[in-house]
């Protein structure tokens, strides 16, 4: 029998209302670590515990806020429990922790794997323009967070756009993600690479293909988004950006060739 079935859950919940400070750390470092188990995912979802650990997001001690979003980011992977997590409005919250993080650390990729799930819902996306800094700070991630971290940054901002290109497009543009996202092109995770070109071609002047005489091709989506970039050193930026990514495409096309040719060469004649 799993510690949960035993009825231990009861008990950290009822630590998790305690006043007390270090209950409430002790029960929120207890429920990250049960909510790591597939099974437990849904029966923490349903006992209660979400809105306590956004409550903790918000008011708790410095380490008990890194263990609740770590918490919630497991959370979320049970798709049940994301309808529970939206409806306690965590984004504010969930920004204030990763504005107050390094952008490379554990935390911050925590914090985007939970706001990639809450931008599916129209409150969460709402709820991250509207918070001052909100998606610069995604931005950030993208450009210096982990792996992982720059793979939740990345989907979360293609969610954002593809809902309402209109509305975010913007909003994503004067934040300076052209470099990053140049970057995660060729440096990312492959799931990384897609999302990152998909959202260069949402951000362009028109998300339609160009015609045969103007192929539609990641440098001329990069040109057509650079050209509309206001400020000198962002453009600037950019541009470097783009030289280098053609630069690392021709640096890896030479060395697909080489291999090729190396299979291709008989030997032993």
């Amino acid at each position: 029998m799993s510690i949960v079935e035993a009825g231990a859950l009861d008990h950290v919940i009822r630590f998790l209302q305690s006043e007390n400070i270090n209950l409430q750390e002790s029960a929120t470092a207890a429920l990250l670590t049960l909510s790591a188990s597939i099974s437990n995912k849904p029966i923490i979802g349903a006992s209660g515990a979400i809105p306590l650990l956004v409550n903790i997001l918000k008011h708790g001690t410095t380490q008990a806020k890194v263990d609740a979003v770590m918490a919630l980011s497991n959370l979320s992977t049970y798709t049940d429990n994301l309808t529970v997590i939206i409806k306690t409005d965590p984004v504010p919250s969930v920004v204030t922790l990763l504005k107050s993080s390094k952008r490379s650390s554990k935390t911050a990729e925590k914090c985007c794997s939970v706001i990639e799930s809450m931008v599916g819902f129209d409150e969460g996306r709402t709820a991250l323009a509207a918070e001052d800094g909100g998606i610069l700070a995604v931005v950030e991630v993208l450009e210096n967070g982990t792996r992982q971290a720059r793979e939740h940054a990345v989907g979360a901002l293609l969610t954002i756009c593809e809902s309402d290109r209109c509305k975010y497009r913007e909003l994503i543009l004067k934040e300076g993600v052209i470099p990053g996202l140049l970057e995660l092109t060729v440096q990312g995770t492959p799931k990384s690479q897609t999302k990152a070109q998909t959202l260069l071609r949402l951000l362009r002047e028109t998300p339609y293909p160009r015609s045969e005489f103007q192929p539609d091709t990641l440098e001329n989506i990069v040109c057509n988004i650079i050209s509309q970039i206001d400020g000198d050193e962002q453009s600037s930026k950019a541009k470097k950006m783009l030289a280098e990514m053609v630069q690392v495409s021709m640096e890896q096309s030479l060395r697909h060739l080489q291999q090729r040719a190396l299979v291709c060469t008989p030997t032993d004649l």
